[in-house]
Order: C-alpha cells, then structure tokens, then sequence
C-alpha cells in the first residue's frame, strides 16, 4: 500500500494542490485585507477557490509536472510550474471578465497575491524532499573538485543531486575569488592543495579544454590516486556526466570550424551519402541533418547499419536506401529518382588486412564503385560530389590505400562538366569501427595483453564529428578537382595510446605485447604529398592540387581490371610510388 507508483504520486500532489490553494487564497485574502476581512468579500471564496483550483490541476497536468517525482524537481519544472500559474489564472481572469456579475464583492488584487504565493509554496512542495534528501545525503557522497565553470556545468550541476562539490578551480582570472553558489572559485594552479585540503575523492571536468591542458590536469590528478574523473559533456539529445576517456585525451579539436558556411553549403539541399552507416558516414548524415538538409537519400549495403542510423534519424525527410555502390543500374535509378544535389562518397572497404586478402574484392568496391557514383553524380547533374579519402592513400604500402589513391585520380581526371568534384583526405578518427581503440577496450575488458604491432608505430587521429564537419567545411569552400587534406596535429604513438587506456580503465594487471608490423601496414601515416600544399582561408583545412592525370589512359587502366590477371601489377601500373609490403 505505501509503495510508491505514478498514480499515488499524482493523486497526493493533486491532493495536497488542492489543500495548499485553499490555504494560500485564504492567506491572499487576509494579506489584501490586513487580517480584517469583511464578510461581503467572503461571499464568493469557494467559488473562486473551486475555479482556481480547477483551473490549476487541469494545467498543471497539461504541463505533465504530475508526471516529475520531487526527488527530480528542478528549475525546468519550476519554470513549466510558472507557465501552469499563468495559463490557470489567465483563464480564471477571462472567466470573471465574461461572468463579472458574479464576482462582483471579489477584490481582484486578491489574485496577484494568491497566484505568488500559490506559486510558491506549490514549488516549496515539490523541492522540499530534494532539499531534504540532498541536505542528509550530500556528506555521504564522494567529496568532488568542479574544474572549469561554464553555463553548461552550471545546469549540469542544479540538475543532479548525485555528487556533493566542495571545491571549484578554474583557470580564468575573471571567476577567481568569485563565488558559485556558496563555494569560493580557486585557481586550477592550487589543484594539488585544493585535491588534499578538502579530501577530494572525485573530479568533474565542466567545459571544454584544449588538448595539452587536459592532459595535464588528468596527469595531475592522476599522480594524486583519484581515479574517479568525468566530463560533462552535451550530445544529440541530452546532457550527460560520462568518465573521461581516451578520445578526450587525445583528441584533437580545430578551432576554425566554421559552422555558418556548413550550414550555407547543406540546407534546404538534398543530399546523398553512401557508405551512411559506417563511423564516418553514420556521422556525416547526422550532420547533414543537423544542418538542414531538406532530403537525405542514405545508401548502404549492410542492412544492420542502415537499420542503426535509420532508427536515430528516423524523419520524413530521410530515405533508406540499401544497396552497393558497385551495382551501377540500381544506383542509377537512386539518381533518376531522387535528384540528390550534393553526394558524399564514404562507402569503402578500409579495413587494410581485409583488402590485402582481398585484393579483387577491394578493386571492386574501392575503385569501381567509386567510378560508378562520381560518373553519375555528372551524369545527373549533381553540383557537389565529396569523395572521402584517406593518410593512406599517400605513398600507399597496401592495397586499400592504393585503391583510395586511384579513386583521388580519378576524381580529379574525369571531365566533370558542371558538378565540382572534391577529395578530402584525413587520418584516423578516434572510435571508429575496426580502429584500435575498441579493440585495445575489448581486450582490457577481457584482462587480455593489448596487442601492438610495433613500439613506434604513429597515427593521427581526431574526434569523428569534428573530421566530419572539417569534411563539409572543406566541401562548402570546393572549386572543383582540389585535394583537400585535414589538419590532424601531432601524430600519436600507439603504444602511448595504449598505455593510457590501461591507466583509465585503473587495471594494473594488463600488458602490452608487440605482434609485428601487419601486412601493408606502414610505421608512419602521411597526409601530405608535397610541401607545396596550400592554406586556405582556414588553417584546419590544406589543399594539395594534383598533378594533372591523362583521363582517357587512366579509364583505360581501370578497365583492365576486369580482365588483368595481375591485379598488383595494375595497381602498381597506376600509382607508381605504391610500395607494397607483405
């Protein structure tokens, strides 16, 4: 019987709604009055109670505050129980405008003073346990250090009641000294002393901060054995408090993105993208949606990925499409059919022991498929075409990089008409399917060694949105045949990579094995082919202009693919500094 459920919750607060309007319009009166009412005023109070009340239980629920438990009551529903007030005593006013004869003893400064205060202790009501609740527990949470103030962490921190912070620190000259809530700001200088003064026992990291910074402070916490770190972090949907990971390490973040020409380039457009439900082309038609695309024809051949971003996306605006890039007829009738206006090619086999294994199949998909969009991306007009690229296609020691240099060959020889064909080219993105992080995590997770193929091995890498949206960038500035190349920082060593996941997971029973350099697989990635690569008007973003390639030679090449028995050979014919490595 006193186990709580939804329905007792909404009948107490129904309940105690009413009780607490009866109270605070009997208050409203003796406040208007000086406590000396006369009872000609009275004449009317439970019809105006019954009205209020009415009024207010009906809004209230159309506001679903019914539906918060009070241990969750925040400054949301307090604002969504002042839109409650406003909309019950708007209609009670328009009620006694159309009905005044019979209101006419009622006193309607009454209802200003009955709807603060009704405002009031209907909020006290539903705060109190928190406060309650808050007030008993907070001693009994992990002592927590806030660093950094930002409004998002601000939110953040009146949204939960999970963690008790006892000290701030920032690195701002502006906020030091100053106060949030009742906690003193100190300097991000004093975190040592701060950590140990106040027996901190958890880190929150409230907003975003450079790369090397970061760092820096987690090496910092770290040597001090707190081991309980988190970032607030905003994503698609919601806030959220998650464990500081290896990507926010690592990352690289460009300062540069220029959210206004993405928005230019993609809205009210509509808009093909292949490979859509990989890491990156998952990604990309998040963004493209985001930004406004007014169509998204989304085309992949795996049905479980479609499926994925299709149920994330899930808008009329948006068109599954499952199928190949290497099937040209039905390709062709995606093109007929839906007239896409900017295509962005991310369909490709990039897994590099998989194409050296598969050398036909990777020629197939890679090489072919790519022809087939680009040749009917000009065949139907469309203005934009950005073929995804990769490091590896620089100076390639395998055969999917290869396949991808050929795919920028091509780009930059056909004779494109009026559609602007790019290539942008960038390393690694951190978290991508088949790329080491996952699997170095499944292997802690399994208390398995990390299996490394060589202690010096490097790899740029660079957050998955970020790439993506560098990706449009470079899109929304094309002339048309440019190379564009992202800016992805300083490589990282992978053995460092996988010494700082170990450190986070906080196992101390997990090794690093070297396995040996795979086949194809190079020490270090390239992204560019010559220091006479451009700037352009953004620094994250280079363009490397091709050399200019025979079309008709190159076509004849690719064609022989279909019957060259040495398929190596051809590629080597192709992309002359291929360098392959077995």
């Amino acid at each position: 019987m006193l186990s709580p459920t939804p329905f007792k919750r909404t009948l107490f607060f129904m309940l105690f709604d009413i009780i607490i309007s009866l109270g605070t319009l009997f208050l409203a009166f003796n406040l208007r009055f000086n406590f000396h009412i006369r009872p000609i005023h009275l004449e009317h109070f439970f019809l105006v109670f019954s009205l209020l009340s009415f009024f207010k239980i009906i809004a209230i629920y159309y506001f679903k505050i019914y539906n918060v438990s009070w241990n969750l009551f925040s400054l949301w529903e307090a604002k969504k129980l002042l839109y409650a007030h406003l909309w019950a005593y708007g209609f009670f006013l328009l009620v006694y405008n159309v009905f005044s004869d019979a209101f006419i003893s009622f006193p309607r400064s009454v209802l200003i003073i009955d709807f603060v205060l009704s405002l009031l202790f209907l909020g006290t009501l539903r705060i109190s346990k928190r406060l309650f609740v808050e007030r008993g527990n907070s001693e009994k949470l992990p002592r927590t250090l806030l660093i950094g103030v930002s409004a998002l962490a601000q939110t953040f921190l009146k949204e939960r009641n999970d963690f008790n912070v006892v000290a701030i620190v920032d690195n701002s000259k502006m906020l030091v000294n100053s106060y949030l809530g009742d906690i003193k700001i100190a300097m991000l200088d004093d975190i040592e002393k701060i950590i140990r003064s106040h027996h901190i026992e958890s880190v929150i990291i409230g907003r975003s901060l450079e790369r090397a910074l970061l760092n820096t402070i987690y090496t910092r916490i770290h040597a001090l054995e707190i081991y309980d770190i988190k970032v607030v972090s905003i994503t698609q949907r919601n806030m959220q408090l998650k464990p500081i990971s290896v990507e926010d390490l690592l990352a690289r973040k460009p300062k540069d993105l220029d959210l206004v020409s993405i928005k230019n380039f993609i809205s009210d457009k509509v808009v093909m993208i292949t490979g859509a439900g990989g890491s990156i082309g998952s990604e990309l038609s998040r963004q493209v949606k985001n930004f406004g695309a007014k169509q998204m024809i989304l085309l992949d051949h795996s049905e479980f990925n479609l499926y994925q971003i299709m149920e994330e996306l899930n808008g009329a605006n948006v068109v599954p499409i499952m199928q190949s890039v290497q099937h040209k007829e039905s390709l062709e009738e995606v093109f007929k059919k839906y007239k896409p206006e900017i295509v962005i090619h991310a369909a490709a086999y990039k897994h590099v022991p998989l194409c050296e294994s598969n050398v036909y199949e990777a020629i197939q998909n890679n090489v072919f498929g790519t022809k087939n969009v680009i040749d009917l991306s000009i065949a139907y007009g469309v203005t934009e075409l950005v073929l995804i690229s990769t490091d590896k296609a620089v100076r390639p020691t395998n055969v999917m990089g290869t396949t991808k240099r050929i795919c920028e060959l091509y780009a930059s020889a056909v004779p494109s008409g009026n559609t602007e064909i790019v290539a942008v080219r960038f390393g690694n993105v951190l978290g991508s399917s088949g790329s080491v992080i996952p699997k170095f995590q499944s292997q802690i997770d399994k208390g398995e060694p990390i299996t490394v193929t060589h202690s010096d091995i490097t790899r740029y890498f660079m957050l998955i949105p970020e790439a993506c949206q560098l990706v449009l960038q470079a899109g929304s500035i094309a002339k048309g045949r440019e190379l564009f190349i992202l800016d992805m920082g300083e490589p990282i060593k992978i053995v460092d990579l996988a010494k700082k996941m170990i450190e986070l997971s906080g196992r101390d029973d997990i090794e690093i094995q070297f396995t040996g350099l795979r086949a194809g697989e190079k020490l270090y990635e390239e992204l560019l082919i010559s220091e006479d690569d451009l700037k352009t008007q953004y620094q994250s973003i280079l363009v490397s202009h091709n050399a200019p390639m025979d079309y008709e030679k190159l076509l004849h090449q690719i064609n022989r693919f279909h019957t060259e028995e040495n398929l190596l050979g051809l590629l080597k014919e192709i992309v002359p500094e291929f360098n392959h490595k077995m």
